[in-house]
């Protein structure tokens, strides 16, 4: 089974807004709105495209995007949407094999660490690392595990549907944390919901 989100693409965002409402939307807003004019964006798992809908409504111009997703079907649905003025570059394949090429000044990662377990993210975000910028923004949304009941019970469910509907290989969140303190990143503004139970983070890196 490949490891990617074809077979669900076509339900993908009913789902989410099935069992998360407008949360999930909420976090990456949240995170769209440290954007800087005139940059060079990098978006790795950014399902649908619908982001690219939430980027238009603060830039209309200006942003020069490369989207990447390993699920064609993703893409495909993410090539319709509306980007304005806005450059933008889809490719489907995993970021690993995208042949990215360049720096960022921008890298978002909209639910993306979930996927892997920590050997697999080792390798992922080493490589997203090395298309930074010196002076870089990484704009990180994702999971986090709690003590809340109802949680901890959703977080194996929903690992469950995944690994067995798209192959995913990770079975438990990894520490995502300790890869941005490792890498030099630090922490400039963040915001939970659903109690904690997803976090946005702004991580910069200043090298001067």
């Amino acid at each position: 089974m490949k490891r990617n989100y074809d077979t669900i693409a076509w339900f993908y965002d009913r789902l989410a807004r099935l069992v998360y409402g407008k949360t999930l939307v909420q976090a990456q807003q949240f995170l769209i709105k440290a954007i800087p004019a005139n940059t060079n964006v990098l978006i790795v798992g950014g399902g649908t495209g619908w982001v690219l809908e939430e980027i238009l409504k603060i830039h209309t111009a200006g942003l020069n995007i490369t989207y990447v997703d390993a699920s064609a079907e993703m893409i495909a649905r993410a090539q319709k949407r509306n980007a304005g003025k806005n450059t933008v570059g889809f490719i489907a394949a995993p970021i690993e094999n995208a042949g990215i090429v360049g720096t960022y000044d921008v890298v978002l990662t909209p639910f993306l660490f979930d996927n892997f377990t920590d050997d697999s993210l080792r390798k992922i975000f080493s490589f997203i690392d090395a298309h930074v910028a010196a002076d870089c923004m990484w704009l990180y949304c994702d999971f986090q595990n709690t003590e809340v009941l109802w949680q901890k019970t959703l977080l194996k469910v929903m690992y469950i549907f995944f690994r067995v509907s798209c192959g995913i290989e990770a079975s438990c969140l990894p520490d995502a944390g300790a890869y941005f303190t490792r890498f030099g990143y630090q922490i400039k503004n963040q915001k939970g919901f659903m109690n904690g139970f997803i976090l946005s983070a702004v991580y910069e890196r200043r090298m001067r």
